[in-house]
């Protein structure tokens, strides 16, 4: 190869790294008013100098001062967690329609029917503030079918008693990008994990479900949203189904978050209360981890192998943290974005105060100026 091939050569890989050039100082917290909802999710966007909110009904675009620069609203249903994918600039979301408590007054269609979905949203599309959510280009949908079928999902006990929602699922929640678990690096894919009924009785809801999705797979049957109608296209099924064996929580995994340095995935809950279980508000584990093909611990009726990591006799660890289970952005190195949601008293209108933390190997310090 000449000299001036070589230098081209250069250059090019220059200005490909350019565009994911870390910054040399970040901003230690960004504070947005939301409305009536309180904050569900948060992505940090350090490409393009923005932070992205989920307000159950609304996902609001900010500057890095909190300043909101556009928005997508009338949501029908509850937008959830968030991550992000800087290669293809899209967030991607849990969205849940469904009719029990949490739907009232978001999916007032889903009367005796309920669906899950992730949100595609094109960040890059989202121009302005008040953009409707209806056939919206920026804004997609894409049906996850295992665990509508979990949810709607009826089971019998041995002494007949009839349970509803296999392995206690009561929707999805948490989303991250990470590594095949099991391998510390390699493709990412997309993880979403479900929402868990608090069911001291129960013992088929000691594990948090996580589904593992190719990202480009998802985006191929995501379509655009029609107010009052379900939309139904999606994987027939996903990559992998794994079962982590943390002891019952009270509505599941709320955010999830991967560090691709510290190689660990974050699971943000509000805890539970079986007595036997630690009962953590955030659980840790590796990626690297070899799940162990078995039957699930303490399900029944699932005569399936799966892969788990954890088990009756050694739960997966983590610590107590109050923050985290109303979002959280990773930007590597143990750093990451960590909502603290609260709510004005005067007004009633939900806010997030977006804090820098750093993960100490022990426990998560807030970053100071």
């Amino acid at each position: 190869m000449n000299m001036k091939k070589t230098l081209l050569l250069v250059l090019a890989i220059i200005a490909g790294l350019s565009c994911f050039a870390q910054p040399t100082s970040r901003v230690t917290e960004v504070f947005v008013e939301g409305g009536a909802h309180h904050v569900q999710g948060i992505v940090c966007d350090e490409d393009a100098g923005r932070m992205y909110f989920s307000f159950t009904t609304s996902f609001v675009v900010t500057d890095m001062t909190g300043k909101v620069l556009a928005s997508v609203d009338r949501i029908q249903g509850h937008l959830g967690a968030m991550t992000f994918d800087r290669k293809s600039r899209k967030v991607y979301a849990s969205l849940e329609c469904k009719d029990d408590v949490i739907g009232q007054g978001l999916s007032d269609f889903a009367k005796g029917k309920s669906m899950f979905y992730i949100a595609v949203i094109d960040v890059d599309k989202v121009k302005y503030v008040g953009m409707d959510s209806e056939d919206n280009e920026a804004f997609k949908i894409v049906c996850v079918k295992d665990a509508t079928k979990d949810y709607r999902a009826k089971m019998k006990g041995p002494d007949k008693t009839e349970f509803e929602h296999r392995y206690g699922c009561s929707g999805i929640d948490g989303v991250s990008i990470a590594p095949k678990i099991g391998k510390k690096r390699g493709k990412s894919f997309l993880y979403v994990a479900y929402g868990i009924y608090k069911d001291e009785d129960r013992q088929d809801n000691d594990c948090q479900v996580l589904l593992r999705y190719k990202m480009k797979k998802l985006d191929r049957f995501a379509g655009k949203v029609k107010f009052g109608e379900f939309y139904d296209r999606g994987p027939a099924k996903p990559l992998e189904k794994y079962f982590i064996y943390t002891g019952n929580t009270n509505w599941g995994v709320q955010n999830m978050a991967y560090d691709p340095s510290l190689k660990k995935m974050f699971l943000f809950v509000y805890k539970g209360s079986k007595p036997a279980f630690p009962n953590y508000d955030t659980f840790i584990f590796d990626i690297a981890t070899k799940p162990l093909k078995k039957l699930v611990d303490g399900v029944w009726y699932d005569k399936s192998k799966h892969p788990m990591i954890g088990s009756p006799e050694k739960p997966v660890g983590g610590v107590r943290f109050k923050y985290g289970s109303t979002g959280v952005s990773p930007l590597g190195d143990g750093l990451f974005y960590i909502s603290e949601n609260g709510r004005n008293p005067e007004t009633g209108i939900q806010n997030c105060r977006a804090r820098l933390y750093r993960w100490d190997g022990m426990a998560f310090a807030p970053v100071s100026d």
